[in-house]
C-alpha cells in the first residue's frame, strides 16, 4: 500500500505544521513528516487522527500498487508551463471531501459557455448557505423534479434568483429549494 498522506495535504494547501495542529490530540510536524516518508508506521489509529484533520475518509490515505495513480507533473503560468520540483499524485475532488455532498451535471448540447461532454461538478450547500454562492454558477432542485442551473444572482428570503447560461433566457426563481449545489471544477475532453 502507498500512503497519500502528502498529496492530499498538498492538495489541500495545508503545511505539515498546520496538519500537525489540526490533528487531536496535536502532535508535530517532524511527526507528520516521518509518516508521509514511511519512516514511522502508519497505524490505523495514525490514520483516524490523520483523516480526521484532513477531512476525508481514513482509506483514502492509502492506495494500492496495483494501478498506477494519475500524476500532477507541471504547473502553467503565465509565462509557460513549469516542472514541480517533485510530481504529486493527482486527488480528486470526491477523494478530497469536505462538507456537503458532490453532484455531477452533464452537458448534453452546448449553452453558453458549457460544451457537449462537459462535466461540471457542483457541491451541495444547505439554503442559509447561499450567500457564498452568489455570483457562482449552481443548480437547484426545483418542485416535480425538475432544475434549475445558471448564475446565482439574487436571494431574498427563501427565493432565489437564478440567470441561466444561454442567451436571452430570463432569470427563474425557487423558493425554498432544499439545497444549493455551486459548481467546483468544469472536466472538458480536449
Amino acid at each position: 500500500m502507498i500512503n497519500r498522506i502528502r498529496d492530499i495535504r498538498k492538495s489541500k494547501g495545508i503545511t505539515l505544521a498546520e496538519l500537525a495542529e489540526a490533528c487531536s490530540p496535536p502532535t508535530t510536524p517532524q511527526t507528520i513528516g516521518r509518516l508521509e516518508t514511511g519512516m514511522r508506521s502508519l497505524s490505523l489509529k495514525w490514520m483516524e487522527r490523520i483523516a480526521a484533520a484532513l477531512e476525508v475518509e481514513p482509506e483514502m490515505l492509502v492506495r494500492s500498487e496495483e494501478a498506477p495513480a494519475p500524476m500532477v507533473v507541471a504547473s502553467l503560468r503565465a509565462g509557460g508551463p513549469e516542472a514541480l520540483s517533485k510530481p504529486r499524485e493527482a486527488i480528486l475532488p470526491s477523494e478530497l471531501g469536505s462538507e456537503g455532498a458532490l453532484t455531477v451535471l452533464s452537458v448534453e448540447e452546448s449553452v453558453g459557455e458549457f460544451r457537449p461532454g462537459d462535466l461540471i461538478w457542483l457541491r451541495q450547500l444547505a439554503p442559509d448557505a447561499a450567500g457564498q454562492a452568489i455570483n457562482r454558477d449552481v443548480l437547484v432542485p426545483r418542485a416535480g423534479g425538475r432544475f434549475a442551473f445558471g448564475r446565482l444572482i439574487d436571494r431574498q428570503g427563501t427565493l432565489i434568483g437564478v440567470l441561466p447560461p444561454g442567451s436571452g433566457q430570463k432569470q427563474q426563481v425557487v423558493d425554498n429549494p432544499p439545497w444549493i449545489a455551486v459548481a467546483e471544477m468544469l472536466v472538458r475532453k480536449l
